[in-house]
């Protein structure tokens, strides 16, 4: 028997029962708020738009907004790290066509590479504009964002390292931030009126550079 103190079990099952409904039309809320945004990124192909204009796509009130949000910042960071987890989807998913995992490790730094090198027929927006603004005011939210695909890399460097592919000495996480920052920074400033824009850096090159260094052995 339940103490009298103890809410009756019909109690309890209700109360759960509306918790549940209440956050499922809170997701769903979120969810058309997210779409609308990403809609109104992909027409202009830029992040410049107003929590207006999202408000009026998504055909839901300005009250409903500040309820799941504080404000277009905090849209703009939910919508780059849905990107980043799809991101890491796709890196693993080409990782797991290989078995080696040096192998595994090239096909993932050279499609993390394609993947965010600035190309004027995909605009990425959250990734070109966005993400730097970013990285200079928030860098606790960018490390936050890229989280999924540092677990991977640090997940393949482990695999390497298990497989006697790395160096004794090295750390498989602090190898696979690194390896991840380079890959990264160095896709998205690939540009500019340049060397580098003539005969640009491919991806061959930053896993060369990755996997082997510079310093003679």
């Amino acid at each position: 028997m339940s103490s009298p103190s103890e809410e009756p079990a019909w109690k309890q099952r209700a109360v759960e029962r509306s918790l549940r409904t209440a956050k499922l039309r809170a997701e769903q809320r979120v969810q058309r708020f997210l779409d609308a945004a990403q809609a109104i990124i992909t027409e202009k192909g830029t992040t410049d738009f107003t929590v207006q204009e999202v408000v009026d796509r998504s055909r839901q009130s300005l009250r409903s907004f500040y309820l799941q949000f504080d404000g277009k910042h905090e849209l703009l960071l939910a919508l780059f790290e849905d990107a980043l987890n799809r991101t890491a989807d796709q890196l693993r998913a080409a990782a797991d066509a290989k078995s080696d995992p040096l192998e595994q490790l090239q096909v993932t730094v050279e499609l993390l590479y394609e993947l965010c090198r600035p190309d004027p027929n995909a605009q990425r927006p959250l990734f070109t504009d966005f993400a730097p603004q970013l990285l200079v005011s928030h860098p606790a939210q960018v490390k936050v964002a890229h989280a999924p695909v540092l677990a991977l890399f640090t997940e393949l460097m482990e695999q390497a390292q298990e497989a006697k592919q790395l160096r004794s000495d090295a750390n498989p996480r602090r190898v696979a931030a690194m390896v991840m920052q380079t890959v990264m920074f160095t896709a998205q400033s690939n540009g500019g009126t340049d060397e580098e824009t003539t005969h640009p850096i491919s991806a061959s090159e930053v896993w060369s550079f990755c996997a082997h260094g510079f310093a003679r052995k």
